[in-house]
């Protein structure tokens, strides 16, 4: 619910009106926090000069104090280039790992005689709520151990697999709400009616779950494509993702490039989040819900 549909009722007294405006001054204030970062990210990232600071010319807003050569660092530099394949490749595989686990996992855990919910959904989403650098620790050490009989550390597949483990747990939340209130009536009326269970499943519930699963996707994408602490555990040279590398450029040379690979993100994650938002009001249509 945004504050444009925020409305006092009509018998509220004078204390309830003046909380009604602060709370929107406090969300607001809020929300400014939570952007101000971007008000300095993305104009820098179009400095023509090598400085992480506004230079007078772009303060007086002189068309040659900004350019576009950050940007082509950033597209043309091999050392990014393998970044980019790198962070699309382990994104896409852990997506499509994770959206099928996590699927599994949210269609066994919605159903009224599954035992020990509670515990199975508490073990599925503690990566959530276990410290990343906790994780990425134990991780690591489970593959040293493995190491004798498959290569997992400084491997793809063992990157993956761990990115994973960071993404199943938003696509079993997602689903999972889409499941609540599901009407089990539909799967027996296609039973009645001869179906058998895939027939069920990817003719009636899959459609109704099908927002819900592009969501938690959407989510297992974003958290593989920006994550860097597992990366920094258990991959090699040759495993570098867009984050890592910005990681050793912050640390080893400081360019504007980095500025410009930070609005990148940004705006690819402004666009999986407004995806996101639509296939939620899709679901609730579907549903038979009015959008909120």
């Amino acid at each position: 619910m945004s504050l444009s549909t925020i409305s006092l009722p009509d018998h509220a007294g004078p204390s309830e009106i003046i909380w009604h405006y602060i709370y929107i001054v406090i969300c607001t204030l809020v929300f400014m926090f939570l952007i101000a970062p971007l008000f300095v990210v993305i104009p820098l990232s179009f400095n023509a000069e090598p400085y992480f600071t506004f230079t007078k010319e772009m303060i007086s807003l002189k068309p040659e104090a900004f350019s576009l050569r950050w940007y082509q660092d950033f597209l043309s530099k091999e050392i990014w280039q393998v970044s980019i394949r790198n962070s699309f490749v382990i994104a896409f595989g852990s997506t499509i790992l994770a959206t099928f686990l996590g699927t599994l996992a949210a269609l066994g855990l919605s159903r009224p005689e599954m035992p020990y919910r509670a515990a199975f959904m508490g073990i599925l989403i503690s990566p959530m709520i276990v410290p990343l650098i906790i994780t990425a620790a134990g991780i690591f050490f489970f593959y040293a151990s493995l190491n004798d009989y498959v290569q997992m550390t400084g491997s793809y597949f063992g990157i993956i697999i761990a990115h994973t483990v960071l993404g199943t747990p938003f696509v079993v939340i997602t689903v999972t709400a889409t499941l609540f209130g599901f009407d089990q009536s539909l799967v027996r009326a296609g039973a009645m009616l001869g179906a058998d269970p895939t027939t069920v499943f990817f003719k009636i519930i899959m459609p109704l779950i099908l927002p819900g699963v592009i969501s938690g996707a959407l989510f297992a994408f974003v958290t593989s494509f920006d994550e860097v602490v597992v990366v920094l555990f258990v991959a090699s040279v040759d495993q570098q993702t867009i984050p890592r590398q910005m990681w050793a450029g912050i640390r080893e040379q400081i360019s504007p490039t980095i500025l410009a690979v930070a609005t990148i993100l940004i705006c690819v994650s402004i666009m999986l989040l407004a995806t996101v938002e639509l296939l939620r009001r899709r679901s609730e249509r579907l549903r038979g819900i009015s959008p909120g």
